[in-house]
């Protein structure tokens, strides 16, 4: 079993910077990849970055540019650098861990973008 907890949350005026960390316990040796989901109100989740054990990540489009996926050295913690933020940013956002075949999840915390 992995557990992850999710930080750094918040309100932020548009065009400001936030940043997302994610800490993973139990069984991290198993974590393939992590990365951030988000869900917009009234929406389906959906991806926004990932990054595996390798170092490669994988970000929406529409976030490239603006976001950076980050892991620490251990490997036990991943971070979501988010500048440029807009309006439609706003959505609670859930860290992601994938240990095939399973994948763990955050519960989530809460990104509003708003003045």
């Amino acid at each position: 079993q992995v557990q992850l907890v999710e930080s750094g949350g918040g309100l932020v005026q548009p065009g400001g910077s936030l940043r997302l960390s994610c800490a993973a316990s139990g069984t991290i040796w198993l974590i393939y990849a992590m990365g951030w989901y988000r869900q917009p109100p009234g929406k389906q989740r959906e991806l926004v970055a990932t990054i595996t054990n390798g170092g490669r990540s994988n970000y929406a489009d529409s976030v490239k540019g603006r976001f950076t996926i980050s892991r620490d050295n251990a490997g036990n913690t991943v971070y979501l650098q988010m500048s440029g933020l807009k309006p439609e940013d706003t959505a609670v956002y859930y860290c992601n861990a994938h240990g095939p075949p399973f994948d763990y999840w955050g519960k989530g915390i809460l990104v509003t973008v708003s003045s």
